[in-house]
């Protein structure tokens, strides 16, 4: 017996519930439950609301979905410029 079919569907990080649980609202429309993947959680892949992620659904149940791949951020971010000051306080290490 073959193992099955799971869709693939991209959303958009909308809550995050307690449990490692998001909201996730689908480009489709539809607003799912979805819960980290092992791998991810293994690797410490942090999500955040807003990010954009990929969701893997059986097609028995389309309500709940698991959350196996966190896109790049497109946006540059708003931390401190490369040639910033450097790390640390007074003390340096010898």
């Amino acid at each position: 017996m073959a193992k099955e079919e799971l869709i693939q569907f991209e959303g958009l990080v909308t809550e995050i519930l307690p449990d490692a649980r998001y909201r996730v609202q689908l480009d489709a429309g539809h607003e799912i439950v979805a819960y980290t993947a092992g791998k991810m959680k293994k690797n410490r892949i942090k999500t955040l609301a807003g990010d954009r992620v990929t969701i893997e659904m059986s097609p028995y149940d389309l309500e709940k979905g698991r959350l196996i791949f966190r896109h790049k951020d497109e946006r540059p971010s708003t931390g401190a410029p490369r040639g910033g000051p450097p790390r640390g306080g007074q003390f340096r290490r010898r």
